[in-house]
């Protein structure tokens, strides 16, 4: 008897060992001592059941740890045990990338958005989570793919447009603009990046009408009024471009070009007094920059 209350006492100090283990690894975690984190919870995952929530947070923990490092590939054989949560898909669809592993790479990205892996809408999230990570190349790829099945899925076409218009292409992302409103003629967005590409050929008069229709469909984004003002700034109608720039800063009082423009705008109208305030607020905005 006195030996089985022994080893029900031992098995609860490992236990309780174990417990105190697994919440300093989190704790680590948490103050993003990613190394030590892997170290303390790598050891203790051993002595938790695989189905357990605390393996499974030790597993997701590991991962996380080291994708915050920028080692994603050895956060896949972690992540994969976790089973299927958002934050693991979000990581293994770029460590799956990392890893030079498109297939899986697309169909985490799939998972995450509960779409088809293989599929249209599959490639697309695929190419617009590469895009935000800034592999252009590959999420072109991807996009391309996407409209080789799907020649009219929506959004394909303005992303290919807004690759094209950051690497300075700005005649091609004008074409891949006008095929998006040709499938999607109510997305704001577009309107915007249309009307921005043409100002960034510094044709302002074609700019203006796709500015006009961007804020007719979105009055609440301050990009597309801090355009137009520019437009307007440089055909010399101070007062449209005043009335434009004014509305973007109500909408975003920290956006430091609509508080510049704003500033040349008042400057070029005599109201030097109030120009002077908003160019003494840009050298704080400046400094917070």
């Amino acid at each position: 008897m006195q030996k089985v209350v022994f080893c029900l006492a031992l098995v609860c100090l490992q236990a309780l060992a174990a417990s105190t283990e697994h919440q300093h690894g989190v704790e680590l975690y948490q103050q993003k001592n990613y190394a030590d984190a892997i170290s303390v919870l790598t050891e203790v995952s051993k002595t938790e059941a695989p189905d357990s929530a605390d393996f499974k947070e030790s597993a997701l923990l590991i991962g996380q740890s080291y994708f915050m490092m920028n080692q994603g590939p050895k956060a896949i054989p972690w992540l994969e045990k976790v089973g299927p949560l958002n934050e693991a898909n979000f990581m293994l669809g770029y460590a799956y990338f990392l890893n030079h592993d498109p297939d899986h790479s697309e169909a985490a990205f799939a998972r995450l958005f509960e779409v088809k892996p293989d599929s249209a809408a599959g490639h697309l999230v695929a190419g617009q989570m590469l895009l935000k990570r800034e592999y252009e190349k590959e999420a072109q790829e991807e996009i391309d793919k996407a409209l080789v099945m799907d020649p009219k899925i929506q959004q394909a076409h303005f992303m290919l447009g807004e690759i094209a218009i950051y690497a300075g292409r700005a005649e091609e992302g004008v074409a891949e603009m006008l095929k998006e409103l040709a499938i999607n003629p109510n997305y704001a967005m577009a309107w915007y990046r249309l009307g921005d590409a043409y100002s960034r050929q510094e044709n302002w008069a074609a700019a203006i009408p796709q500015l006009q229709r961007s804020i007719w469909l979105n009055q609440n984004f301050s990009g597309p009024y801090i355009l137009l003002g520019k437009c307007y700034l440089k055909q010399k109608n101070f007062f449209n471009a005043e009335s434009m720039l004014r509305k973007a800063v109500s909408l975003d009082p920290g956006n430091y070009s609509g508080t510049y423009l704003l500033a040349q705008t008042l400057m070029a109208e005599e109201k030097k007094d109030e120009a002077r305030v908003l160019l003494e607020k840009l050298k704080t905005m400046e400094h917070d920059r």
